[in-house]
């Protein structure tokens, strides 16, 4: 049995956990103030591989963790954190829209990763892209407590596959909100 084969329930619960912990937390910070279609190349748009599936905790007071057409997805170069500069119109885009809506209680930044690398590193990528992506979104105004962070590292794959053709499309940051 391969080592991919044996750590992926595994690292799905480590993502699952973590997400719940994420929610159950974001209950208990302040309220701040108050085009899915980017993809690569005309490519495939995160919003295809969206299974609508989020974990809310339960008694937290907020909905579940929902995908929003108005906040699209980025995408990053292999083992980079950096904000591509195919990125910054679309996370000007996201600012403005999370500015506009405040019934959108809390905007959940999630890290993805290709399958590269060790289970660890790719947590700690993943977070170092949604932490690059908030801070490019406060720099734009974005109110830092509407905002959580949440790495998911390889585990949530958009695409399957074992060559870049896949790859570019899971090193990514997506967006959730909760109302």
């Amino acid at each position: 049995m391969n080592r991919r084969a044996s750590t992926t329930p595994t690292r799905v619960a480590i993502g699952a956990v973590a997400l719940a912990l994420l929610l159950a937390t974001a209950g208990c910070s302040k309220k701040g103030s108050g085009a899915d279609e980017a993809a690569l190349d005309g490519g495939i748009g995160s919003s295809e591989f969206d299974t609508g599936s989020g974990v809310g905790a339960a008694g937290d007071g907020y909905g579940e963790p929902e995908k929003v057409r108005e906040l699209a997805s980025i995408y990053f170069d292999f083992d980079s954190y950096d904000i591509r500069s195919d990125a910054r119109a679309t996370l000007k885009a996201n600012a403005g829209a999370i500015q506009s809506r405040d019934e959108w209680r809390s905007v959940i930044v999630e890290g993805h990763t290709d399958e590269r690398g060790s289970e660890e590193y790719n947590l700690a990528l993943g977070e170092r892209r949604a932490n690059a992506t908030r801070q490019y979104l406060e720099d734009l105004g974005v109110p830092g407590s509407r905002m959580q962070v949440v790495s998911f590292g390889e585990t949530a794959p958009a695409v399957q596959g074992n060559d870049e053709s896949a790859w570019r499309w899971n090193r990514r940051v997506e967006f959730r909100v909760t109302r």
